[in-house]
């Protein structure tokens, strides 16, 4: 009969961002459920950083309560909106080796999350996303947010020829170091924070960019203004494409 232990190996250490507004109804549950599976399924230790974008609900009593019962998640209050300020406010711990962040809504079936760290541990990678736009994914979600992501994608084809498939999914790794030289160019702290890390990392820094293929259900009560999303896409993805131009290395 042969044994199996799972050990935590303390020479890597990884820390999950989860940016968060307003999620009193799923906040716990989902935290729960992360905590019980990465303690099973992800051999390296690790620190969740709940990341409150001011929230008006009960959110942070949540996240509080959470932080006492858990010796490896922390409460972060930001007392300013945008998912990509709440992800470089909890990226700023410099004891862990690499930084990662999901969607609360866990529409990322976490299955995937040991091989996006992985990719980047064993395989040297200095950033790992899981994209929904790979044909091993599978996806359920409605044609409008199908059709927009998909012409979203194209257009970094186009004007960039980037090498990654989905920019947008929330589900991404770096190396810290890499994190620490792209941050001081990071300009956006909405949801274009996702891009702008990726078009600096592969077009200005050629750093290796690897995507993982997801399982991925759309979460149906999901509070993102797509109009006013999409806006400040394109607007950042105008930005960028001259930023790159005068900025090539």
């Amino acid at each position: 009969m042969e044994l199996f232990f799972f050990v935590k190996w303390d020479f890597m250490k990884i820390l999950i961002a989860l940016p968060v507004y307003n999620e009193e109804k799923q906040l716990s549950k989902n935290v729960n459920k992360l905590c019980s599976f990465l303690e099973k399924s992800l051999p390296y230790s690790f620190q969740i950083v709940i990341a409150d974008n001011n929230s008006t609900d009960g959110t942070s009593k949540i996240g509080k309560d959470l932080e006492k019962s858990y010796k490896n998640i922390k409460y972060l209050y930001l007392p300013k909106k945008g998912k990509g300020l709440a992800i470089k406010q909890a990226w700023q711990n410099k004891d862990f080796d690499i930084y990662s962040f999901m969607d609360i809504d866990l529409s990322t079936d976490l299955s995937a999350f040991p091989i996006l760290i992985n990719k980047i541990v064993k395989e040297d990678y200095d950033v790992a996303i899981g994209s929904r736009l790979s044909k091993e994914s599978k996806v359920k979600r409605g044609f409008k947010r199908t059709f927009v992501s998909k012409s979203y994608n194209l257009l970094l084809k186009l004007f960039f020829n980037v090498s990654f498939p989905d920019a947008q999914c929330g589900f991404k790794a770096i190396k810290r170091s890499v994190f620490e030289q792209l941050s001081p160019e990071i300009k956006n702290d909405g949801f274009f924070f996702d891009t702008e890390l990726l078009l600096l990392a592969e077009k200005k820094y050629n750093f290796k960019i690897c995507s993982v293929p997801v399982n991925w259900a759309d979460d149906t009560t999901s509070t993102v203004h797509i109009g006013k999303t999409i806006k400040e896409d394109l607007s950042g993805l105008w930005r960028m494409y001259w930023y790159l131009r005068k900025n090539k290395r």
